[in-house]
């Protein structure tokens, strides 16, 4: 490789790995290629993974359908004091983890650190859940007839995760999987495998047996193949996945010749409201957390901030002056707010939705630029005078890039709002109860949140309507996508 390779301290380097995870054990592919992993603030090469293609994944597969007998095979109570262990080494390792994903993925170390805690989070609540998986039973319809109702792990299971969150997505999709009896193999997206490489690391100290949780790594090309494996393999039964909508829907696609169970979390198109009696503090706040974390880059960012006349400009001020006091730079420096885009097609987008806006009449408050800094950072950026009709308005812009839209009234606002194919998260921002419940009640998404901006937890149920996706990730309800329900009649019993 061309590109110069990153130095590594040693507390990441004991959960640095540069195979692949598959049946207990660290393997190349069989192709014996690889693909170089980089840090996006300095392009340093920080290691190089295999490049797994289709029969890779067929055999990933295959070994989690071997360990899926006796895995399922166990009370859900061993089950759980693994999972609890996986959680407690998280937490344990948490520094390391969460230097390790701000190398490979470039969001700040605090955000890291938070991640990798939020990512532990999931095999805690699980274990417990897992536990709970309770059936029923039904009065019966005949005097000589009883009927059960029992709930059973759906088998083996895929999971694809994005590169926004490397910790976090792939315990979100594995805790419920492994706490309801499934095996799992996981492909990770190509510019982040190693955070979920180095969790396979800790499985292992866990005690989660071979073939029970699977790794394959693959690169841009590679993972078309991959997936297609996933969707077409018998042996799979359940497919996670999170990404963008128009991958979403080929996956559903493919699903659709064996009827495999899905859970799709996808794209997102999240509006901001902001009406007139809201307080300035708590929406600076709320923006703080769902505008500018991890540079824009999730899913649930608003996209689409609706501020209501009476207070645009105070909003639009306050806007401005945070987005200038962000400091930008390596995710390492303990005082950086933004870190850097992760590849350059990111920055590209960027630079398109800034230059469309101002084509169709957007000013430019702060920022519109790529950063001094080079490579893949971009300047805080606030733009005036949006319009719903923008492509920043339409497509997730991904990037530190906040764009206002004045509105005049309630039905005004709740109208733009829903005035896309998405669903996945809203927030708006009010002192009037009512208001409250009547905006809640009108906006077509999965999540809601009001007077917040901090909505990800694993106790709550984490999802989309529209094309935003099916199912739901965390809570209670998270468990369920990992459950079959069976039916029991049992008759002479008299």
């Amino acid at each position: 490789m061309n590109a110069p390779v990153a130095a590594i301290d040693e507390t990441v380097a004991r959960l640095l790995r540069s195979d692949a995870y598959v049946d207990g054990a660290w393997i190349p592919a069989a192709s014996g290629q690889r693909f170089a992993v980089t840090n996006p603030a300095d392009g340093k090469t920080l290691a190089e993974v295999p490049r797994m293609g289709r029969a890779d994944a067929a055999k990933a597969i295959e070994a989690a359908g071997r360990a899926l007998p006796g895995w399922r095979g166990m009370t859900a109570a061993a089950r759980a004091r693994i999972l609890r262990r996986w959680a407690d080494l998280m937490m344990e390792n948490q520094e390391a983890l969460a230097r390790l994903l701000t190398l490979e993925q470039g969001k700040p170390i605090a955000e890291s650190r938070g991640e990798v805690a939020y990512a532990a989070s999931f095999f805690e609540w699980f274990a417990e859940e897992g536990k709970r998986a309770y059936g029923d039973i039904i009065p019966p319809f005949r005097t000589d007839n009883r009927i059960l109702v029992t709930k059973e792990a759906v088998g083996v299971t895929a999971g694809i995760t994005p590169w926004n969150f490397p910790s976090a997505m792939p315990t979100r999709k594995a805790a419920p999987a492994l706490a309801a009896g499934c095996t799992m193999v996981l492909k990770p997206a190509e510019q982040t495998p190693l955070s979920a490489l180095a969790i396979c690391v800790l499985a292992e100290e866990a005690g989660v047996p071979p073939g029970v949780f699977n790794v394959v790594t693959g690169s841009e090309h590679d993972a078309p193949q991959i997936g297609l494996e996933m969707t077409s393999n018998p042996i799979v039964r359940k497919l996670g996945f999170t990404g963008s909508t128009a991958v979403g829907k080929l996956l559903m696609k493919q699903c659709a010749d064996q009827l495999k169970k899905l859970s799709l979390e996808l794209g997102g198109n999240a509006p901001f409201i902001v009406f007139d009696d809201a307080d300035p503090e708590v929406v600076m706040e709320a923006l703080m957390m769902c505008k500018w974390r991890n540079t824009g880059q999730t899913c649930i960012s608003a996209n689409r901030i609706l501020v209501q006349s009476g207070i645009y400009n105070d909003i639009r001020d306050r806007l401005v002056a945070v987005a200038e006091g962000l400091k930008v730079g390596n995710g390492l420096d303990p005082d950086v707010r933004q870190g850097p885009l992760i590849e350059r097609a990111a920055v590209e987008k960027v630079e398109r939705h800034v230059s469309d806006a101002q084509f169709r009449g957007a000013r430019v408050a702060v920022g519109g630029r790529r950063h001094r800094l080079g490579h893949t950072f971009y300047e805080p950026t606030v733009l005036t005078g949006v319009d719903p009709g923008m492509a920043m308005s339409c497509e997730e812009t991904f990037g530190p890039v906040a764009g206002l839209i004045r509105f005049d009234t309630e039905d005004e606002a709740i109208a733009i709002a829903n005035d896309t194919p998405y669903g996945l998260a809203s927030y708006f921002f009010t002192r009037d109860l009512a208001r409250t419940w009547r905006v809640g009640d009108r906006l077509e998404s999965g999540i809601v949140a009001t007077n917040t901006g901090f909505i990800s937890t694993e106790i709550a149920p984490f999802g989309g309507i529209k094309e935003s996706g099916i199912g739901r990730e965390g809570s209670k309800y998270g468990i369920e996508e990992f459950l079959e329900i069976k039916y029991r009649c049992i008759g002479g019993v008299q």
